[in-house]
């Protein structure tokens, strides 16, 4: 998607929010849940949604950045979850099963990633990982529910990533769960349709947040502290990454967090949305190639495909 068709999504999306704003003042007064809403994709979508005078329940790890949120918006409720801990998060999906007025909009954002071959990558990490991008949004989903098929309505966006379609070299952890993420959002979406919940993924490319060093911060030492066989692997990689970015005009989250509007306020949501610098490009090559030329093309892509080691 290039930088035009952005803007024109934003236009587009102001003008019907503009036009409808008064059909949706009954909308406005549903409770959204938003979980990795600190910073980034969830903040910005919070930050919307309470503009348009919805209660927003901003659940994150760093209780000083959601009180900030709350801060500018008296409709913002911060509430304080490390997501990789299950206990914490059974605590607060109790909380949400208790609320008066139900959760009818989800956004399940929360997720980070770790960088490295499977072989360099413990099962511990693994696990925390799923713990947070998999398991606790199975489990929010499973509180949110009850109250939505109650209602014969809702939205549920799960944030998946476009790798959650293929993988980048030494991103099998983190497509492995977006894989998942892909997978159960397909399924609720059939179980669902006949309450009238609606289902959606977003499929973002690189965004200007705080992901990368997030990510980075988690993935500790993985990619120095390697098998000497893999370094080749990771600097030819990490190399030909650089190109691909090198010149890009990466979007801020805000362009994430007007598609996740626009899905929100779509009677016929798309499946899925996919935005941002290099996901059109590799999820078209992913829609139109076999297996073997995907592999071929993505060999090339990362220069691996004279790579002896």
């Amino acid at each position: 998607m290039n930088p035009p068709e952005y803007k024109f999504i934003f236009l587009i999306s102001n003008i019907y929010f503009f036009i409808f704003e008064e059909d949706k003042v009954g909308e406005s007064k549903q409770t959204v849940l938003i979980t990795g809403a600190s910073s980034g994709i969830g903040r910005e979508t919070a930050i919307k949604l309470a503009e348009k005078g919805f209660h927003v329940i901003a659940a994150a790890r760093r209780e000083n950045r959601l009180n900030n949120l709350a801060d500018q918006f008296q409709n913002i409720t911060p509430k304080q979850v490390d997501l990789s801990q299950a206990d914490e998060t059974e605590v607060f999906c109790r909380y949400l099963s208790e609320l008066q007025n139900p959760v009818t909009v989800l956004v399940n954002n929360a997720g980070y990633s770790v960088r490295g071959a499977l072989e360099d990558v413990s099962i511990d990490v693994i696990r925390r990982l799923f713990e947070v991008n998999l398991f606790a949004l199975m489990r929010v989903t499973q509180a949110c529910l009850p109250g939505m098929r109650k209602l014969r309505k809702g939205t549920i966006v799960n944030l998946s990533s476009m790798v959650g379609k293929f993988a980048f070299p030494c991103s099998g952890v983190y497509a492995s769960a977006k894989y998942a993420v892909e997978g159960i959002t397909d399924a609720l979406r059939l179980e669902l349709a006949p309450f009238g919940i609606k289902v959606v993924a977003i499929r973002p490319g690189p965004i200007g947040t705080e992901f990368n060093e997030v990510s980075n911060n988690l993935s500790g030492d993985l990619m120095t502290k390697t098998d000497p066989d893999y370094k080749p692997i990771y600097q030819t990689a990490g190399a030909a990454t650089g190109k691909m970015f090198k010149g890009l005009s990466i979007p801020g989250p805000d362009l994430i967090a007007d598609i996740i509007l626009e899905a929100i306020f779509s009677n016929t949501p798309e499946a899925a949305y996919s935005a941002g610098p290099l996901s059109d490009e590799f999820l078209g090559k992913r829609e139109n190639l076999d297996d073997k030329n995907f592999h071929n093309f993505m060999l090339e892509k990362f220069d691996l495909v004279n790579l002896q080691v």
